[in-house]
């Protein structure tokens, strides 16, 4: 073939094209496992923080087995119901009303049901964990993550100070009717209910936050109050 031609150009540029691309397809798939395991860890560490409890990504998984004792899936009537808590696609489940997943914890001798959320901020889709005591109302920790706000803004519903705020508040009131915890902005109040400050210059993220919170929980309903009954 003449290599100072145009098919020759176009031949050549195929090949390397696919040769670049079952390399590069090749190389993914070695390294699926690792990927794989490293999301479970991530996984594994917000679990843990919405039980305060911080760890690094070298002994997460020795610390989520120390202190999950239980996960399961909870269906629309709160009970359970087989399957896989732990990779259970969340976003699915909440979208199809599907059973969700409940992770149980032991912290310093008492019981923590651990609950996933799943919502959408202002540029793409936010996710966390809410843990509450045994009255299966009090918070008694959360964590929120997000996959792109805004730096500085509402970027800041991953650090500590906000998901602190949540800890003690009530997803239920003394009448025992579910009421959510309110996201307000800075200053204001939530009549009937618990809440907490949003993000300063946040407020489509904290709006989203409070979407989250209200619909996610709401799905655990029947779980929560089953103990009541």
């Amino acid at each position: 073939m003449n290599r100072d031609s145009n098919l020759y150009t176009i031949v050549y540029a195929s090949v390397m094209v696919i040769l670049v691309a079952l390399g590069l397809a090749l190389t993914s798939q070695s390294l699926r496992s690792y990927q794989k395991k490293n999301e479970d860890i991530d996984k594994m560490m917000q679990i843990l923080r919405s039980v305060r409890v911080q760890t690094t990504a070298a002994d997460a998984e020795a610390t989520f087995k120390s202190l999950i004792k239980e996960s399961y899936l909870v269906d629309e009537n709160g009970k359970q119901v087989e399957g896989d808590a732990f990779s259970t696609d969340y976003v699915k489940a909440f979208a199809s009303k599907e059973a969700l997943p409940v992770f149980v914890a032991s912290i310093d001798g008492e019981t923590k049901y651990i609950m996933a959320m799943s919502g959408a901020g202002l540029w793409g889709p936010l996710w966390g964990y809410m843990s509450v005591n045994e009255d299966k109302s009090t918070v008694y920790g959360a964590d929120f993550s997000h996959q792109g706000e805004t730096p500085g803004l509402g970027a800041e519903i991953t650090q500590s100070f906000f998901s602190k705020e949540f800890y003690d508040k009530k997803l239920f009131n003394e009448a025992g009717e579910f009421k959510s915890i309110a996201i307000v902005k800075p200053g204001k109040t939530a009549e009937g209910q618990d809440y907490v400050d949003g993000i300063s210059g946040g407020t489509i993220t904290s709006q989203g936050v409070n979407q989250m919170i209200l619909t996610s929980m709401g799905g655990y309903i029947k779980f929560l109050t089953s103990q009541k009954q």
